[in-house]
């Protein structure tokens, strides 16, 4: 079957309208070619983000009406926190508004100036996080990631040979944890092994360095697993994603993807110091470690959504197919993109699909803006604006992966609105030497492909 069906029916819908090109001409203008600044009435198709734009079932809509406002000790608190035991297993968790304010605390709180924080790949906020507390950031991710035609079908592992050449360069003790994520974002939605996290956890139990997971994608990696990984056929999702945070000493989660919520995170963990740390920190920046910035009728709706990821493996093999559809199609008509697909998005590759470009004229930028041009659809840059400045020379990191992302939100798109996007990426790429390269006109200290603007180089 090449498109998986939808395990679920289509109570309510919401319009969406279509424009002219001239129309979003002047609108990608007046964003300053950043598909961050369109307005979203503007947006026929959007593949932004999967991040807080899924759509809520029946029973998470009816789990709202359960809400209790109290200012602590909220029933909804409490059934959150049986939630994240029993599916993730973490002893101790405090709720954050989201999975940046769970990273900020964490990073707050075990990070001292002159500390090397290892992970496999970075990722914009986390890194940022890491910076701020005083950390640097050391990629240890397998080779294979950097490479958007390897086949490896766990392209998020870490180099143990890099980790043991960091622990050698700067000691054990200058590691306050390595940053370990499930599908790796940056790398084109690549995920981990359970091999490769057992081996990680010996490795760190040698040298006492905590494993903190990126929770954010981890069922989505358990359906790789499942799906690639030697004796787990026969497993389930919950299973595995039991076993995966089993070797980790807590984990941060932006719960607007697995949790299939609107808003929601939490920062969870086993050791009862960090726990009681962690609480103070909630109450200084989030709100009573009751709530961490949730109202209780988010919590309930945050459980629930916990609950319906790993309830059977129908919607999670619907979720990450879905997504494999729109790669196949696009790997037919021969458009360069990351293999093997990830779960939450397609990456094009930007370098490849114009490579008239220099990466200096920021190729995925200009890529994603010609995209929204030609088909109305929005996406967003993965490349060298993302990457940022290196902070001692000034110079842009320029990334081996310079990529545009389609994200498909959860529970939202249907086939054809897949085939349309594709069908429009698939015309561009015939016209693709009319793409011109971008300069920046307005560029932020951080962060800076949220807010930045640019113009025709």
């Amino acid at each position: 079957m090449k498109y998986v069906p939808e395990p679920f029916k289509i109570k309510t819908v919401e319009p969406i309208r279509m424009t002219t090109k001239e129309y979003r001409q002047k609108a990608i203008k007046e964003a300053g070619f950043n598909t961050f600044l369109l307005r979203s009435e503007d947006v026929f198709i959007d593949l932004l983000t999967d991040s807080g734009t899924s759509a809520m079932s029946d029973a998470q809509w009816a789990a709202l009406q359960m809400g209790d406002e109290a200012y602590a000790g909220s029933r909804n608190f409490y059934d959150l926190e049986d939630t994240i035991r029993d599916v993730y297993g973490y002893k101790y968790f405090v709720p954050t508004h989201q999975g940046r304010a769970a990273e900020h605390i964490m990073s707050k709180l075990l990070i001292k100036p002159g500390d090397f924080v290892p992970g496999n790949m970075y990722f914009t906020t986390t890194r940022l996080h890491q910076e701020m507390a005083g950390g640097k950031f050391v990629d240890v991710i397998t080779d294979e990631a950097h490479d958007p035609d390897n086949p490896h079908p766990f392209k998020g592992n870490v180099d143990l040979n890099k980790m043991q050449k960091l622990v050698d360069e700067v000691g054990a003790d200058k590691i306050p944890y390595i940053s370990y994520e499930t599908c790796v974002n940056m790398a084109g939605g690549q995920p981990i092994s359970i091999g490769n996290l057992r081996e990680l956890r010996k490795f760190c139990d040698k040298y006492d360095i905590p494993i903190m997971l990126d929770n954010t994608r981890t069922v989505e990696n358990a359906y790789f697993i499942q799906k690639r990984e030697k004796g787990y056929a026969g497993k389930s999702i919950k299973e595995i994603v039991r076993e995966i945070c089993s070797y980790t000493d807590g984990c941060t989660c932006s719960a607007k993807k697995d949790g299939l919520v609107n808003i929601g995170g939490f920062l969870a963990m086993n050791d009862e110091e960090f726990f009681i740390n962690a609480k103070a920190q909630v109450v200084i920046y989030e709100g009573l470690h009751t709530y961490g910035g949730m109202t209780g009728r988010d919590m309930a709706a945050l459980a629930q959504g916990i609950r319906e990821s790993v309830a059977n493996d129908d919607y999670i093999r619907y979720r990450v197919e879905q997504t494999n559809y729109l790669g196949e199609v696009l790997t037919d008509a021969g458009i360069p993109h990351v293999t093997p697909h990830g779960g939450h998005a397609i990456f094009l590759d930007a370098k490849k699909f114009l490579p008239h470009i220099d990466q200096e004229q920021f190729p995925a930028q200009a890529l994603a803006s010609a995209i929204y041009v030609e088909t109305g659809v929005r996406a967003m840059e993965r490349g060298n604006v993302s990457a940022g400045r290196n902070q001692e020379t000034g110079q842009n990191f320029k990334p081996k992966l310079e990529l545009v992302r389609l994200t498909i939100p959860r529970r939202v798109y249907t086939q054809s609105h897949l085939d349309y996007a594709a069908e429009g990426i698939i015309n561009l790429y015939k016209n693709k030497n009319e793409i011109k390269g971008l300069k920046f006109v307005f560029e932020p200290k951080v962060l800076r492909f949220f807010q930045a603007r640019f113009e025709p180089a």
